[in-house]
Protein backbone atom coordinates (compact mmCIF):
# COMPACT_ATOMS: atom_id res chain seq x y z
CA UNK A 1 0.00 0.00 0.00
CA UNK A 2 0.91 3.24 -0.94
CA UNK A 3 2.43 5.47 2.15
CA UNK A 4 2.16 8.89 2.21
CA UNK A 5 3.43 11.70 4.56
CA UNK A 6 0.94 14.93 4.68
CA UNK A 7 1.60 17.40 6.35
CA UNK A 8 -1.19 20.26 7.26
CA UNK A 9 -1.77 22.25 10.36
CA UNK A 10 -5.40 22.72 9.47
CA UNK A 11 -7.51 20.30 11.74
CA UNK A 12 -10.40 20.45 9.68
CA UNK A 13 -8.65 20.53 5.59
CA UNK A 14 -6.47 18.07 7.46
CA UNK A 15 -9.06 15.03 8.81
CA UNK A 16 -11.10 15.72 5.34
CA UNK A 17 -8.02 14.81 3.22
CA UNK A 18 -6.81 12.00 5.01
CA UNK A 19 -10.33 10.14 5.46
CA UNK A 20 -10.78 10.58 2.01
CA UNK A 21 -7.51 9.10 1.00
CA UNK A 22 -7.54 6.59 3.72
CA UNK A 23 -11.35 5.57 1.56
CA UNK A 24 -8.69 5.18 -1.11
CA UNK A 25 -6.23 2.83 0.27
CA UNK A 26 -3.47 5.26 1.16
CA UNK A 27 -1.48 4.62 4.56
CA UNK A 28 -1.60 8.67 5.74
CA UNK A 29 1.06 10.13 8.09
CA UNK A 30 -0.59 13.07 9.40
CA UNK A 31 1.59 15.92 11.02
CA UNK A 32 1.17 19.25 11.48
CA UNK A 33 4.16 20.97 11.89
CA UNK A 34 7.30 21.17 9.38
CA UNK A 35 9.37 20.18 12.64
CA UNK A 36 7.68 17.35 12.96
CA UNK A 37 8.32 16.09 9.43
CA UNK A 38 12.14 16.86 9.40
CA UNK A 39 11.92 14.31 12.73
CA UNK A 40 9.81 11.67 10.68
CA UNK A 41 11.66 8.67 9.51
CA UNK A 42 9.46 5.84 8.32
CA UNK A 43 9.85 5.89 4.29
CA UNK A 44 6.37 6.86 2.05
CA UNK A 45 5.99 7.29 -1.75
CA UNK A 46 4.85 10.72 -1.61
CA UNK A 47 4.74 13.76 0.23
CA UNK A 48 2.19 16.29 0.54
CA UNK A 49 3.12 19.49 2.11
CA UNK A 50 0.87 22.76 2.79
CA UNK A 51 3.09 26.12 2.53
CA UNK A 52 1.04 27.91 5.35
CA UNK A 53 2.84 25.96 8.69
CA UNK A 54 3.45 27.13 12.78
CA UNK A 55 7.17 27.56 12.92
CA UNK A 56 9.32 26.81 9.46
CA UNK A 57 6.87 27.10 6.54
CA UNK A 58 6.46 24.46 4.32
CA UNK A 59 9.17 25.79 1.74
CA UNK A 60 11.64 25.57 3.64
CA UNK A 61 10.76 22.01 4.96
CA UNK A 62 9.98 21.13 1.79
CA UNK A 63 13.68 21.84 0.45
CA UNK A 64 14.99 20.50 3.84
CA UNK A 65 12.76 16.90 2.89
CA UNK A 66 14.02 16.95 -0.88
CA UNK A 67 17.36 17.58 0.18
CA UNK A 68 17.01 14.33 2.33
CA UNK A 69 14.97 12.47 0.10
CA UNK A 70 15.50 13.47 -3.39
CA UNK A 71 13.34 10.67 -5.81
CA UNK A 72 10.28 11.21 -3.49
CA UNK A 73 7.77 13.21 -5.20
CA UNK A 74 6.79 16.26 -3.19
CA UNK A 75 2.78 17.84 -4.21
CA UNK A 76 2.79 21.48 -2.18
CA UNK A 77 -0.61 22.55 -1.07
CA UNK A 78 -1.48 26.60 -0.50
CA UNK A 79 -3.92 29.35 -0.70
CA UNK A 80 -1.03 30.97 -2.10
CA UNK A 81 -1.54 31.00 -5.76
CA UNK A 82 1.00 34.06 -7.37
CA UNK A 83 3.15 33.04 -9.55
CA UNK A 84 5.93 33.70 -7.98
CA UNK A 85 5.16 31.72 -4.90
CA UNK A 86 4.33 28.45 -7.45
CA UNK A 87 7.62 29.27 -9.72
CA UNK A 88 9.30 29.06 -6.26
CA UNK A 89 7.65 25.69 -5.31
CA UNK A 90 8.15 24.48 -8.30
CA UNK A 91 11.91 24.59 -7.81
CA UNK A 92 12.08 21.57 -5.36
CA UNK A 93 8.88 20.21 -5.28
CA UNK A 94 6.99 17.94 -8.25
CA UNK A 95 3.68 19.57 -7.96
CA UNK A 96 1.63 22.32 -6.43
CA UNK A 97 -2.43 22.52 -5.88
CA UNK A 98 -3.78 26.13 -5.06
CA UNK A 99 -6.73 26.00 -2.42
CA UNK A 100 -9.16 25.16 -2.31
CA UNK A 101 -9.58 22.25 -4.08
CA UNK A 102 -11.61 18.94 -4.58
CA UNK A 103 -10.21 15.85 -3.34
CA UNK A 104 -10.59 14.35 -6.57
CA UNK A 105 -8.04 16.53 -7.67
CA UNK A 106 -5.85 15.92 -4.85
CA UNK A 107 -5.84 12.42 -5.79
CA UNK A 108 -5.65 12.90 -9.30
CA UNK A 109 -2.71 14.76 -8.46
CA UNK A 110 -1.46 11.99 -6.17
CA UNK A 111 -1.84 9.25 -9.44
CA UNK A 112 0.29 11.26 -11.41
CA UNK A 113 3.10 11.81 -9.40
CA UNK A 114 3.58 7.96 -8.57
CA UNK A 115 2.88 6.85 -12.21
CA UNK A 116 5.58 9.73 -12.99
CA UNK A 117 8.26 7.94 -10.21
CA UNK A 118 7.49 4.40 -11.27
CA UNK A 119 8.15 5.55 -14.64
CA UNK A 120 11.57 6.92 -13.76
CA UNK A 121 12.40 4.16 -11.10
CA UNK A 122 11.28 0.53 -12.86
CA UNK A 123 14.71 1.38 -14.56
CA UNK A 124 17.83 2.63 -14.57
CA UNK A 125 18.80 6.27 -16.30
CA UNK A 126 21.45 6.35 -19.04
CA UNK A 127 22.98 9.24 -19.88
CA UNK A 128 26.06 9.63 -22.20
CA UNK A 129 28.23 6.76 -20.61
CA UNK A 130 26.41 7.24 -17.32
CA UNK A 131 24.17 4.35 -15.74
CA UNK A 132 22.91 6.06 -13.27
CA UNK A 133 20.59 3.39 -10.40
CA UNK A 134 18.03 5.82 -8.46
CA UNK A 135 17.24 3.00 -6.41
CA UNK A 136 20.73 2.47 -4.95
CA UNK A 137 21.74 5.95 -5.56
CA UNK A 138 24.73 4.93 -7.80
CA UNK A 139 26.26 6.29 -10.62
CA UNK A 140 28.45 3.88 -12.89
CA UNK A 141 31.12 4.18 -15.85
CA UNK A 142 29.41 1.76 -18.04
CA UNK A 143 32.71 2.11 -20.30
CA UNK A 144 34.53 0.34 -16.97
CA UNK A 145 31.49 -0.69 -14.89
CA UNK A 146 33.28 1.37 -12.34
CA UNK A 147 31.15 3.27 -9.94
CA UNK A 148 31.57 7.20 -9.79
CA UNK A 149 31.42 8.57 -6.41
CA UNK A 150 30.40 12.42 -5.63
CA UNK A 151 29.90 14.49 -2.54
CA UNK A 152 26.38 14.66 -1.05
CA UNK A 153 26.16 18.15 -2.41
CA UNK A 154 27.59 16.68 -5.78
CA UNK A 155 25.08 14.22 -5.87
CA UNK A 156 22.31 16.08 -4.79
CA UNK A 157 23.13 18.90 -7.55
CA UNK A 158 23.34 15.63 -10.58
CA UNK A 159 19.41 14.71 -8.79
CA UNK A 160 18.36 17.92 -9.24
CA UNK A 161 19.32 18.35 -12.69
CA UNK A 162 17.90 14.81 -13.44
CA UNK A 163 14.63 15.44 -11.80
CA UNK A 164 14.17 18.81 -14.16
CA UNK A 165 16.09 17.05 -17.47
CA UNK A 166 16.15 19.34 -20.68
CA UNK A 167 15.50 22.76 -18.78
CA UNK A 168 17.68 25.38 -18.04
CA UNK A 169 18.72 25.85 -14.69
CA UNK A 170 20.12 29.39 -13.07
CA UNK A 171 22.47 29.11 -10.38
CA UNK A 172 20.00 30.61 -7.90
CA UNK A 173 17.71 27.96 -8.92
CA UNK A 174 20.17 25.33 -8.06
CA UNK A 175 21.98 27.35 -4.94
CA UNK A 176 18.08 27.56 -2.92
CA UNK A 177 17.08 23.84 -3.95
CA UNK A 178 20.23 21.84 -2.83
CA UNK A 179 21.35 24.37 -0.06
CA UNK A 180 18.15 25.83 1.19
CA UNK A 181 18.67 29.14 1.71
CA UNK A 182 18.74 32.81 -0.12
CA UNK A 183 21.27 32.95 -2.95
CA UNK A 184 23.76 35.55 -2.80
CA UNK A 185 24.78 37.54 -5.75
CA UNK A 186 28.90 36.36 -6.42
CA UNK A 187 28.48 33.23 -4.88
CA UNK A 188 30.75 30.90 -6.62
CA UNK A 189 29.19 27.65 -4.84
CA UNK A 190 27.50 26.16 -7.43
CA UNK A 191 29.96 26.59 -9.86
CA UNK A 192 32.80 25.09 -8.43
CA UNK A 193 30.52 22.22 -7.44
CA UNK A 194 29.94 21.85 -11.11
CA UNK A 195 33.09 22.16 -11.94
CA UNK A 196 34.21 19.19 -9.90
CA UNK A 197 31.25 17.04 -11.02
CA UNK A 198 32.43 17.25 -14.33
CA UNK A 199 35.61 16.13 -13.40
CA UNK A 200 34.45 13.15 -12.43
CA UNK A 201 31.52 12.63 -15.01
CA UNK A 202 32.76 13.85 -18.37
CA UNK A 203 34.95 12.49 -20.57
CA UNK A 204 36.49 15.77 -21.52
CA UNK A 205 35.72 17.97 -18.46
CA UNK A 206 37.41 21.11 -20.39
CA UNK A 207 34.49 20.79 -23.11
CA UNK A 208 31.21 18.81 -21.19
CA UNK A 209 28.73 17.42 -22.90
CA UNK A 210 26.42 16.22 -19.25
CA UNK A 211 26.33 19.08 -18.10
CA UNK A 212 25.94 21.69 -20.78
CA UNK A 213 26.47 25.22 -19.98
CA UNK A 214 23.86 27.88 -21.71
CA UNK A 215 25.94 31.06 -21.46
CA UNK A 216 24.40 34.10 -19.42
CA UNK A 217 21.28 31.46 -18.44
CA UNK A 218 22.54 28.31 -16.38
CA UNK A 219 23.22 24.70 -17.00
CA UNK A 220 21.45 22.01 -18.51
CA UNK A 221 21.56 18.76 -18.63
CA UNK A 222 19.64 16.71 -21.50
CA UNK A 223 17.93 13.17 -21.32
Amino acid sequence: MTRILYIEDDADIGKLCEDDLAERGYIVHWLKSGEEALSFEENVEIIILDVMLPGLDGFTVGQRLKQRYPHTPILMLSARSSVDDKLYGLQFADDYLTKPFHPDELAARIEVLLRRIGQITESDLEIAHLKINLHQNQILDRRTNQEILLTGKQFRIFMYFLRHPNQILSKEQIYEAVWGEAFIVGDKSVMVHIRHIREKIEERPGFPKIIETIRGLGYRVRQ
